[in-house]
């Protein structure tokens, strides 16, 4: 039986680079679409082209927008509007809430801001991990053996307590609790 946690609603920041990411997207691509030539040749090609790999490039953020966690006895599954990508959980170490986990943060590779921040990313606290959330204050970091994880649920708190009862021994305390 799956247990669903929504995600966080959406920070404001998330919000504001969703909004002029896709208004720079849409006018961008309307732009290079108005300037193909009539008449067919490389020009013509070059700028559909641009068209709609913009449109292609917002539909794909969107489809890989982060809308919930499931978690199960095959792991976690991180909903997306049109599938899930799933996590095992096999090993889990460590779960604790941090708002602060992702600062400072490089993206190495994935999406920083357009409908959900997800991907690839690394910083001096975590080091590489994968993130998929909404809203970064609300981040709950997993620490697997071979990786560390990083989500945003709408209730932290809700989520650890039901890792807890899932994997009994699971420390919830980071490993090198920073100095208060």
């Amino acid at each position: 039986m799956r247990n669903r946690f929504p995600a966080a609603r959406w920070s404001k920041s998330l919000k504001l680079m969703s909004t002029f990411g896709t208004a720079v997207l849409v006018v961008v691509g309307v732009a290079a679409y108005r300037g193909i030539p009539m008449v067919s040749g490389i020009a013509h090609t070059l700028g559909l082209g641009i068209a709609l790999a913009l449109v292609l490039s917002m539909l794909g953020s969107f489809l890989f927008a982060v809308t919930g966690y499931a978690i199960d006895e095959a792991g976690l599954h991180v909903e997306r509007p049109l599938f899930a990508t799933r996590i095992p959980l096999g090993g889990l170490q460590r779960v604790w809430s941090d708002p602060d986990a992702c600062k400072g943060s490089l993206r190495l590779f994935g999406n920083g801001g357009l409908f959900s921040f997800t991907g690839l990313f690394r910083n001096k606290t975590l080091g590489t991990y994968r993130l998929f959330g909404t809203d970064l204050g609300r981040a709950v970091v997993l620490q697997l053996p071979a990786r560390v994880v990083v989500i945003t649920p709408a209730d932290p708190d809700a989520f650890i307590a039901h890792l807890q009862q899932l994997f009994p021994g699971v420390s919830v305390e980071p490993a090198n609790p920073p100095a208060r």
